[in-house]
C-alpha cells in the first residue's frame, strides 16, 4: 500500500514518544517495598538471576539478563518453552527466577511455575496483572502495568515492553550500586568495548620497545637522527646517553624548525636541536589518561621510561587509534 505523503510522520514518533513517557513516569509510584524486596532478594541470590518470557517479553527478558550479567549481577535467560523440555535442568535451588509476562497468563510460563514451587526456587514475578497466575504465584510481583500501549489499536507491545525494560534497568542499577560496582569491573566484563579499553590498556600494552624503541646517542648527528626515525616509523627518535636515560626528542615538528633555521642536518649534532625536558610518561600509566595530554598539547608520541628516566617504550598516535582507545 503506498505511504500518503499527507502522513505526518513527525507528529506520530511524538506521540508514541510521549505515550510511553508517560507511562514510564507512572512506573515511578510504583517502586515501592516490592522492588527493595526484589532487590534484597537477587543481592543475596547464592546461584545466578534467570529470567524468563515469551514473545517480545522474551526479548525484554534476554536484555535484563544481558545487563544484570554485565553490571555485576551473574544472569541469564532461558526460553519458557524449552524450559519444559529439558532446560529446566539450568536452575538449581540456589537460583532465583524473573519471569515476565504482561497478562501474567503466559502458558509456557504457567507450565513450569509449579516445578519450581517443588524445588523451592525463588520467583520474581514483571507482570501487568496482579490477580494473574503468574503474579500470585510469585514471591514478589514486580507491578509493570501500562494504561496504554503506543500502538494506536492498543495491541502491540510497545509501552508495555518499554516499561518492562525500564524496570530491568532499575534492577540492575540499584544492585550493581548495592555492590559497590565500579567502571574498572565493568570495563574487565567488556575488555572488547571502547570502555574496557580505556579503563584496562595501559601505556605498557600500546608502546614499542626495544629494536622498534627509535633511540640515537647525543653524540649522533641530525641525520643519523632521521634515519632512525625513518627506520622505526614513530616520527620520532629519542635522545640518550651512553645508560639509555632520556634528554630529550627530536620529532617531525623539530625537523621543520631545523629546516627552516637552514641547519646543516649533516653535520649538527642532534643535541643541539633536540627538545630538552620532553614529556615522558610511564609504562602502567593508563593509556586513555595520555590521551588528553597529547590533545592539550599537541603531541603526537610520547616516550616511556623507567623510575630511573631511562627509556623503555614510546608510542605514539597510531598506536592510541589502532589499540581503540579513541
Amino acid at each position: 500500500m503506498p505511504a500518503n505523503n499527507k502522513t505526518d510522520f513527525q507528529q506520530l514518533g511524538r506521540e508514541v514518544i510521549a505515550t510511553e513517557l508517560a507511562e514510564i513516569t507512572a512506573l515511578q509510584r510504583r517502586i515501592d517495598e516490592s522492588f527493595s524486596q526484589a532487590c534484597e532478594l537477587l543481592l543475596n541470590c547464592k546461584g545466578r538471576i534467570v529470567v524468563t518470557g515469551m514473545g517480545k517479553s522474551g526479548h525484554i527478558g534476554g536484555k535484563i539478563a544481558a545487563t544484570l550479567a554485565s553490571t555485576g549481577s551473574p544472569a541469564f535467560f532461558v526460553h519458557p518453552g524449552e524450559a519444559s523440555h529439558g532446560d529446566l535442568g539450568m536452575i538449581t535451588k540456589n537460583d532465583v527466577v524473573i519471569a515476565l509476562s504482561n497478562s501474567g497468563n503466559t502458558a509456557e510460563i504457567a507450565t513450569i511455575i509449579p516445578i519450581l514451587k517443588r524445588f523451592g526456587v525463588p520467583l520474581i514475578s514483571m507482570t501487568g496483572d496482579e490477580s494473574s497466575t503468574l503474579a500470585t504465584a510469585a514471591d514478589i510481583n514486580l507491578d509493570v502495568s501500562v494504561s496504554k500501549e503506543a500502538c494506536p489499536h492498543d495491541l502491540a507491545p510497545t509501552s508495555s515492553t518499554t516499561v518492562a525494560l525500564v524496570m530491568g534497568d532499575a534492577l540492575a542499577v540499584a544492585l550493581l550500586q548495592a555492590r559497590g560496582f565500579t567502571a574498572e569491573d565493568f570495563a574487565l566484563s567488556h575488555p572488547g568495548g571502547s570502555l574496557g579499553k580505556r579503563l584496562l590498556l595501559h601505556v605498557s600494552d600500546i608502546m614499542h620497545t626495544d629494536e622498534r624503541l627509535p633511540k640515537v646517542l647525543q653524540t649522533a648527528t641530525v641525520s643519523q637522527a632521521l634515519l632512525e626515525m625513518s627506520k622505526k616509523g614513530l616520527g620520532m627518535t629519542a635522545i640518550v646517553d651512553q645508560q639509555d636515560k632520556v634528554l630529550g626528542v627530536y620529532t617531525d615538528g623539530d625537523l621543520r624548525r631545523s629546516l627552516d633555521k637552514n641547519i646543516d642536518v649533516h653535520n649538527a649534532l642532534i643535541s643541539d636541536v633536540m627538545t630538552k625536558n620532553c614529556r615522558t610518561t610511564s609504562a602502567d600509566e593508563l593509556a586513555a589518561s595520555i590521551v588528553k595530554i597529547m590533545d592539550d598539547h599537541g603531541i603526537n608520541g610520547f616516550l616511556v621510561t623507567d623510575e630511573n628516566n631511562k627509556l623503555i617504550g614510546a608510542f605514539n598516535m597510531h598506536d592510541i587509534l589502532r589499540a581503540g582507545i579513541m
